[in-house]
C-alpha cells in the first residue's frame, strides 16, 4: 500500500508539474505561487477522497486545470479556479476561506462553479433545465466561470467509462444538449467537437464506433490526398516568399453521422470528409492582403465553388472567429473546403476567448465574444421565464449560422440565420424593436416576419403609438426578441387587468354584488377561466361586458344548491348547445407546429398535461404524436436526444385565434358559380370572407378570396369541398 501511495504521489507531482509547462500564457513567479498555493490546498482538501476509477481525486482537478492553461489557454487566476473548483462542494472549506487565501477574484469563480452544482430540490420544474438556467445566468457574473464548468464536464466526459449506464447516457444528454453548444459559441471549437465525439460515444456506441473505424480505415488516403493537393500549390505559395503549413483536419465523427443522418447516406458516400487549412505567418496588418493572394493562387490552380464562399475576416464571426473558407473541386475532382488562416486567426480558432484578448490590439474595436456577452446579459437579467423554456429559447441562440446586415448608415449587424426584420429591429436597441411599425428592405417595404439576408440593407420603422401584440413571438427567433416581446405583454396585461378589476368591482357594486375571494370563485367557474388575471384582463378589454354580468347576476342569485344543479345538468347534457356566448379561452384544442394543424395524439401518462398547460408534441416510433408538458421531468431528455421529433404544440380556444388566408380558384365558368362559392364557405362552413373577386375570360374564370379561418385543418377541408363544386378545377393557397 505504502508503494501504491508513493507511486500515486509521484503521478500527482508530474501531472503538476506538466500543468505549469504547457501553460499557454506566460507564468509570472507570483501567478505560479498563486497556482502552488492552489494545488497544495486542494490536495489537502481531497486528500481521502477518490473517483469511480480508483484514481485519487485530485488527479480530476490537475486535469481540468491542465485543460484551462493549455487548450483552453487561461490566466493564473482561472488555473487557480480550477485547481479549486470542487473544493467547497465537496469538503470542509467554506468560501471564506478561500477569498482569505486567494483573493475575492478566485474566491468568485469558485462559488459560481459551486453554486451551479448544487441543485433546487424545492421545486418541482426539471432540475436539470434548473440547472442549465443557473449555469447560463452565471454568464452575468465572469465567463470564466462557464469556461472552467465546460473544461470541468470535458475530463468528466474523458473518464466516464467507470460510470453506470444509464448516468453516462443522462450526462452525455446534457453535454450534447447545452455544453457543446455553449463551447461553439464561446469559440472553442476543438473542445465542442471533443464533447459532441465523446457524447456520440455513450448515446449511440455501436455507430460510433462503426464510424471511427471507417475513419481510422481512410486515414491514409485522407494523408495522400492533402500530399497531392499540397504539391500542386506549394511552388506557387513559395515563389510569393510565403511562410505557411499546410495541414488536414478530419470532420469530426459526429458531424460525418449528422450528415449520414440528415442526407440518409452511408459513410462511403460522404465525400467532404476533411477540411485542408492553409495557415500563413502574417503582422496583423498584412493578414487580410495574404489571405486573399492565398485565395487567389488557390482558385488558380484549382476551380471554386463560388456559392461556397465565406468570407469571415472581413466580418468575423460573433464569438471572434477569422477565416477564409473557400470550397474547390480538387484533385480526383472532388469538392474539398479550403481554410485559410493567419496564424493569429488559427490560435483564436483552437484557443478562442483567451487567445481573442491576447491579440487585441489598442483601439481595435471588439466585435466579437464581448459583444455577444453584452447581447447576452440583458436578455439574462430580471428573466423570470420557466427553466425549460428558458434554456429551450437560449440554445436558439448557441448553434445559430450568422447572417450579416446593414443599417441606414452602414454599420453591420450580426443576427443568426433565420432572423427576421423584427428580430432586427430589436437587436438595434430594445426601444426601436417595441415601437416597431414597419421595415424597408433594399428600400421596400415589408412584413415584419420577413426573413433576412447576408447582405441585404435593413430600415426600421417606428411609430411612438404601437406596442408588441401577441403575435410578434411568432416572427421573431432571437432570445433577446422573446424576452422583451413576452415582458412586454406581461405588463400590458396586467395594466388592462388592474383596469379591469376596479371596473368589475363597480359594475358588481351596481348590481348589488360585493368583489371579493368567492365572488371571484363563481365568477371563474361561471366564465370558465383559469385566474383572477383572466378575468379582470377579459373585463378590462371589454370581452366581459354588461350583458355577461347581467347574466352572471341572474345565476348568482339562485340558491346555492340550484347554482350547482344547473352546473351539473350542463355537463351532462354533452350533446346541447351551450347558448352562451363563449368569451373566455376555454383550450379545448390542441393544435401543432407554424400551421397549427389538429393532429391524432395522446397525452403522456408521465405528466398528464391538462388544457392550458405549456405542452409540446413528441413523434414517437410506433404510438403516433405524444403530448407533455413543458415542465415534464422527461422534457430535457426528449428535446436533447430527439430534437428531431419535437413537434410545437399549445392549446387554443376553438372559438378564436383565427389567421387569415388567401386562396386562389380557376375553373369553367358556370352560371352562378360566385353564388355557390359564397354560400359554402358562409353558410356551410361558416367561415368569415374578407375579399371576395372573379374575373372570366372565354369561358375559364379565376377567383381570389381571402378568408378567416382558425386552424390549417379547416382550411384543407374548406378547399376539399370547393373543389367539389361543378366548375372549379384548382384551388390554391397563395
Amino acid at each position: 500500500m505504502l508503494v501504491s501511495e508513493e507511486i500515486e504521489n509521484k503521478e500527482i507531482a508530474k501531472q503538476y508539474k506538466e500543468l505549469l509547462q504547457i501553460s499557454y500564457q506566460t507564468l509570472s513567479d507570483e501567478d505560479k505561487k498563486l497556482i502552488r498555493s492552489a494545488f497544495d490546498t486542494a490536495v489537502h482538501a481531497h486528500r481521502n477522497q477518490r473517483r469511480k476509477t480508483g484514481e485519487p481525486y485530485i488527479l480530476h482537478p490537475i486535469n481540468v486545470a491542465k485543460i484551462v492553461a493549455h487548450e483552453i489557454g487561461l490566466d493564473a487566476t482561472s488555473i487557480a479556479s480550477a485547481l479549486l473548483h470542487d473544493v467547497v462542494e465537496d469538503t470542509e472549506y467554506e468560501f471564506g476561506d478561500i477569498e482569505k487565501s486567494f483573493g475575492v477574484g478566485v474566491a468568485k469563480i469558485v462559488e459560481g462553479l459551486t453554486k451551479i452544482s448544487k441543485l433546487s430540490k424545492e421545486s418541482d420544474i426539471s432540475l436539470q433545465a434548473e440547472n442549465f438556467k443557473k449555469l447560463l445566468l452565471t454568464l452575468n457574473d465572469d465567463i470564466r466561470v462557464i469556461i472552467i464548468k465546460i473544461a470541468d464536464r470535458l475530463h468528466n466526459m474523458q473518464t466516464m467509462d467507470a460510470m453506470p449506464e444509464h448516468k453516462q447516457l443522462k450526462i452525455a444528454s446534457e453535454t450534447l444538449y447545452i455544453y457543446a453548444p455553449l463551447a461553439h459559441r464561446i469559440g472553442l471549437y476543438n473542445i465542442k467537437t471533443e464533447l459532441e465525439d465523446l457524447s456520440f460515444k455513450y448515446t449511440e456506441p455501436l455507430r460510433y464506433e462503426s464510424i471511427r473505424n471507417n475513419i481510422v480505415e481512410s486515414e491514409e488516403e485522407q494523408r495522400s490526398y492533402i500530399k497531392s493537393f499540397s504539391e500542386i500549390i506549394k511552388n506557387a505559395l513559395g515563389e510569393e516568399g510565403l511562410e505557411y503549413n499546410i495541414k488536414g483536419r478530419s470532420k469530426s465523427i459526429y458531424s460525418i453521422n449528422r450528415k449520414m443522418v440528415r442526407q440518409n447516406i452511408p459513410f462511403e458516400k460522404v465525400f467532404d470528409k476533411f477540411a485542408i487549412r492553409v495557415i500563413y505567418q502574417s503582422t496583423h496588418r498584412n493578414e487580410k492582403f495574404l489571405a486573399w493572394k492565398i485565395y487567389s493562387i488557390v482558385t488558380d490552380h484549382f476551380v471554386p465553388n463560388p456559392t461556397r464562399l465565406r468570407d469571415w475576416i472581413t466580418t468575423p464571426k460573433s464569438n471572434g472567429y477569422e477565416a477564409l473558407h473557400i470550397t474547390v473541386m480538387g484533385p480526383d475532382n472532388k469538392w474539398v473546403e479550403v481554410q485559410v488562416r493567419s496564424e493569429r486567426m488559427n490560435e483564436i480558432a483552437e484557443k478562442g476567448y483567451a487567445a481573442h484578448h491576447k491579440y487585441k490590439h489598442g483601439d481595435h474595436k471588439d466585435i466579437g465574444i464581448e459583444s455577444w456577452l453584452d447581447k447576452l446579459q440583458e436578455v439574462l437579467e430580471n428573466n423570470n421565464e420557466n427553466p425549460v423554456d428558458f434554456v429551450e429559447n437560449f440554445k436558439l441562440n448557441l448553434y445559430a449560422k450568422e447572417i450579416f446586415v446593414f443599417t441606414p448608415t452602414g454599420d453591420i449587424k450580426s443576427l443568426p440565420k433565420g432572423a427576421t426584420a423584427l428580430d432586427f429591429a430589436f437587436n438595434i436597441h430594445t426601444e426601436i424593436g417595441m415601437k416597431t411599425r414597419g421595415a424597408r428592405v433594399n428600400g421596400k417595404l415589408v412584413p415584419l416576419s420577413r426573413t433576412l439576408k447576408s447582405g441585404e440593407h435593413v430600415e426600421i420603422i417606428t411609430s411612438e403609438s404601437i406596442k408588441p401584440t401577441a403575435n410578434w413571438l411568432d416572427f421573431v427567433q432571437t432570445s433577446r426578441a422573446k424576452s422583451k416581446i413576452k415582458s412586454s405583454l406581461n405588463e400590458e396585461k396586467k395594466r388592462i387587468a388592474e383596469d379591469g378589476k376596479e371596473s368589475l368591482r363597480r359594475k358588481l357594486k351596481q348590481l348589488k354584488i360585493n368583489l371579493n375571494d368567492k365572488t371571484t370563485a363563481y365568477m371563474l367557474r361561471y366564465f370558465n377561466l383559469n385566474s383572477s388575471l383572466d378575468l379582470f384582463y377579459r373585463v378590462g378589454l371589454g370581452t366581459i361586458d354588461n350583458k355577461q354580468l347581467k347574466a352572471f347576476y341572474n345565476e348568482y342569485n339562485s340558491t346555492f344548491l340550484n347554482f350547482f344543479k344547473k352546473r351539473i345538468r350542463k355537463q351532462k347534457l354533452e350533446t346541447k348547445k351551450n347558448d352562451k356566448e363563449e368569451i373566455t379561452q376555454r383550450f379545448d384544442t390542441l393544435v401543432f407546429g407554424k400551421e397549427r394543424e389538429s393532429l391524432k395524439h395522446d397525452l403522456a401518462n408521465c405528466c398528464n398535461p391538462i388544457p392550458g398547460d405549456r405542452v409540446f408534441g413528441f413523434i414517437t416510433v410506433n404510438e403516433g404524436v405524444k403530448v407533455h408538458k413543458k415542465e415534464c421531468p422527461n422534457a430535457l431528455s426528449l428535446q436533447s436526444n430527439f430534437a428531431y421529433r419535437i413537434i410545437s404544440a399549445k392549446w387554443e380556444d376553438s372559438s378564436s385565434d383565427e389567421f387569415t388566408a388567401l386562396l386562389k380558384l380557376s375553373g369553367i365558368d358556370n352560371m352562378g358559380i360566385v353564388s355557390d362559392v359564397t354560400q359554402l364557405i358562409s353558410n356551410e362552413m361558416s367561415v368569415n370572407i374578407n375579399k371576395i373577386s372573379f374575373d372570366s375570360d372565354d369561358g375559364i374564370f379565376t377567383g381570389l378570396i381571402s378568408v378567416k379561418v382558425k386552424n390549417k385543418t379547416i382550411l384543407n377541408r374548406l378547399v376539399s369541398n370547393l373543389l367539389k363544386l361543378k366548375g372549379i378545377d384548382k384551388v390554391l393557397r397563395q
